[in-house]
């Protein structure tokens, strides 16, 4: 079967990247007709295939419009198997629960959460999916209309985490506690827990076994609601209200250092250098932009923009930032990992 699988997930990644999205559905129906659970298609075939695109794309053998046809075709194949008569066949009336499923205001990547809601509905959730850009003000009117046992909080982007805390936060309000997943929390769960979550878990799998057990709540003796001190601190604050200044500052000191005709930054790169720094000011976690600033670097070399383009803007927003120590001392550790000694 695992050879099986991974000629499934060859095919479907093909497909889905050539756009061919009947193939694609053909190829999912053979699995689950072949006798492959339709959870397993799910997971280990769909998402399996998606997580292959997404790295084709960060290496530069996929362009921005193919990663997102392909995309747009594997949410098409998880429809297709979340209608397929083998998953109706095993999914049966919900008997544990009701969860609402939702994806932070800013949140636009709604894959991971469309994934967690079709795994759920098959282990007998009543699922209530809101899909992508949930404002905290319509999901907590959700909960209110709903009464769910607990929230599915899907964020795929660390800039989203301010947006994840309140949520968090107006979630508990309401007497419902949250499970937090997504690639923005941290690889171990670390601003999962920082924000207050009652739980968290790296994918849809793993989110589904931990609803099998008793629903989670956070500890007495964690986070008060509103969390440390430091969120959305003075610097964070400061770097919120300057962001559009300090795009258009270091877009103006690289366009007099850059050779004309030199791959470099456009304005939406730095913008997103500069709302990382943001968030790393907001959880008090340099690690968070130093590891965002190597895959930047990493995309960009494979894009063939060289890396000495990324430290001068990184050198530019330094400048821009005298009175601002923690986000100085975030910029200088980053720089370092950029450039060898001496």
């Amino acid at each position: 079967m695992k050879h099986d699988i991974e000629r499934y997930v060859g095919a479907l990644e093909e497909a889905a990247t050539a756009g061919d999205e009947y193939t694609a559905i053909d190829t999912a129906r053979a699995a689950l007709d072949a006798g492959v659970p339709a959870e397993t298609v799910l997971l280990d075939v769909v998402a399996a295939a998606q997580a292959r695109i997404g790295q084709d794309w960060a290496a530069n053998r996929l362009t921005v419009a193919q990663e997102h046809t392909a995309t747009a075709v594997n949410e098409r194949v998880l429809t297709v198997v979340a209608h397929h008569p083998v998953a109706r066949d095993h999914r049966s009336e919900p008997s544990k629960g009701r969860i609402t499923v939702a994806c932070v205001a800013g949140e636009w990547h709604t894959f991971p959460a469309r994934l967690l809601t079709e795994v759920l509905r098959l282990r007998g959730w009543r699922v209530d999916y809101l899909g992508a850009h949930v404002p905290t003000a319509h999901l907590i009117v959700h909960l209110h209309r709903t009464a769910p046992d607990v929230v599915g909080l899907s964020n795929s982007i660390a800039t989203r985490l301010p947006a994840a805390h309140a949520a968090i936060i107006a979630c508990q309000a309401a007497g419902t506690p949250v499970l937090a997943g997504g690639a923005a929390f941290g690889p171990d769960g670390r601003y999962a827990q920082l924000l207050g979550a009652d739980a968290w878990a790296p994918d849809a799998r793993t989110a589904a076994d931990l609803l099998d057990g008793p629903l989670p709540h956070r500890p007495t003796s964690g986070l008060s609601a509103g969390g440390p001190a430091h969120l959305a601190g003075h610097e964070y604050s400061q770097l919120t209200a300057r962001a559009p200044d300090l795009v258009r500052s270091v877009m103006e000191e690289l366009g007099r250092h850059i050779p004309e005709g030199q791959p470099g930054h456009t304005a939406e790169d730095v913008a997103y250098i500069v709302d990382f720094l943001r968030t790393a000011a907001y959880v008090d976690d340099p690690d968070l932009f130093t590891t965002f600033i190597g895959w930047m670097a990493q995309l960009l070399r494979s894009r063939g923009v060289p890396e000495r383009v990324l430290a001068a803007a990184l050198d530019a927003m330094d400048a821009h930032l005298t009175d601002l120590p923690q986000a100085r001392a975030t910029l200088t550790r980053t720089r370092a990992t950029l450039r060898p000694p001496g």
